[in-house]
């Protein structure tokens, strides 16, 4: 983590630290200076990320994940100027939703209001055409292709998580449900703390592919290694507590439930239907499996479609994708005591159900949410859906959040009432 993330220290705006304008990877070959790089670990650094989620594919192996032969479907627009749509921050402050894209870092921002495209913007490295990481919002799309697997009868949620993946009996998981892997209420050792250097997701960045390997490193080189290695703590089925090996472990319970990689899955089962405009890609292992918990990489315009096909439960470009009872399920939301626990001050109320976030506010929205401000905000209310990319330099929404759901709410208020 560079100084520009320091406690106490403001960082950089997001026009200073425009990638585009500081030259960023520009030259052949770039000048010593400008050149980012998987292997010394530049590419997690702040304002170095302002490039490098937008472009993943120059740093890491990835596997595609097809769009079909098919047409893309169609967005239709309908421009809206919605920059000056007013809001107020969790701390009192004013806000309008343009300047709300400037102060969270946004790297693009597409808003569909019934179905139709009323605003899209990029910025810095981010084009239309081009796939940006959706980190831990990757989490949402296995959860759906989970959904999926159940009503077809491939996975039983109630069914221990070794009847998939018996290879997972010594560990943590060995006495797991399906369900509770599902919603995460798993009761595990691991810890997800990106500003803790010691924290157990640096294992698993390692394990997946997006940390390098030092070379005293005696830990897993694969994800399934790191799966197997995970140790128990406290119980199963109590409270929510937020660890994207959870996550892992079902997209694992997906591949041998389909016999399908989880690439092909997607291709399949939503991207294919969806009538995508471009291919997606996921970011792989050194064994060339895909990070189920944070390594899909999509254009904008393609996160807006999946969003909306869940606020059309599960109907998109004509036909039936996702089976109705998974998005209602999801929308329905898990159990707020469980989630309690957890501690998101910005979301109170809200609880988590098969890898979505659903906030029980007065609009019933839900949300894929992914760190450095990746997003999908489904608004059922307001029939409004934001799809977002961004590259924030702090990792967890709690620096998004007081800025970016009151805008939220704010803009999906004012289109309900202007029709």
């Amino acid at each position: 983590m560079s100084a520009a993330t320091a406690p106490n220290q403001q960082p950089a705006t997001a026009t200073e630290t425009d990638p585009e304008a500081l030259g960023w990877m520009k030259g052949f070959p770039p000048s010593p200076d400008r050149t980012i790089t998987f292997q010394n670990g530049s590419f997690r650094n702040f304002p170095e990320l302002r490039w490098a989620w937008s472009n993943v594919r120059q740093l890491v192996p990835t596997v595609n994940v097809w769009r079909g032969a098919g047409p893309a479907s169609v967005l239709p627009r309908e421009d809206h100027d919605i920059g000056a749509v007013a809001s107020t921050t969790l701390d009192g402050r004013p806000m309008t939703f343009a300047k709300m894209l400037e102060e969270t870092y946004a790297d693009g921002i597409a808003v569909l209001h019934r179905g139709k495209l009323i605003y899209e913007r990029y910025f810095g490295a981010l084009k239309p055409h081009k796939p940006h990481i959706a980190m831990s919002v990757t989490k949402s799309f296995t959860g759906v292709l989970a959904g999926i697997l159940v009503t077809e009868g491939k996975i039983d949620p109630q069914a221990p998580v070794t009847d998939y993946v018996p290879e997972l009996k010594a560990s943590a998981f060995g006495d797991a449900r399906v369900h509770e892997v599902m919603d995460m209420t798993t009761g595990l050792e691991y810890t997800e703390v990106y500003t803790d250097k010691n924290s157990h997701v640096w294992g698993l960045r390692r394990a997946n592919g997006m940390a390098p390997i030092p070379p005293d490193y005696d830990g897993a080189t694969n994800i399934f290694d790191f799966l197997v290695g995970q140790k128990k703590q406290g119980e199963h089925g109590k409270a929510f507590a937020y660890k994207t090996v959870n996550t892992d472990v079902l997209a694992w319970i997906c591949r041998r439930a389909s016999g399908m990689t989880l690439s092909d899955l997607l291709s399949e089962r939503i991207w294919t239907p969806m009538g995508a405009e471009e291919d997606a890609h996921y970011h792989v292992d050194r064994i060339g499996t895909e990070s189920g918990g944070g390594g899909l990489s999509t254009t904008l315009r393609d996160l807006a479609r999946f969003g909306e096909t869940m606020r059309n439960h599960g109907r998109f470009n004509g036909r039936q994708i996702v089976p109705s009872q998974v998005v209602e399920d999801i929308a329905r939301g898990g159990d707020p005591e469980k989630f309690k626990p957890a501690g998101y001050t910005t979301l109170p109320g809200a609880s988590y159900r098969n890898q979505w976030w659903v906030t029980h506010n007065a609009h019933g929205a839900y949300m894929a949410r992914g760190v450095h401000g990746q997003g999908i905000y489904v608004d059922p209310k307001a029939e409004m859906v934001i799809a977002r990319y961004a590259s924030h330099p702090v990792a967890g929404n709690a620096a998004n959040d007081p800025v970016t759901l009151p805008a939220y709410m704010a803009l999906a208020k004012q289109l309900m009432v202007g029709g």
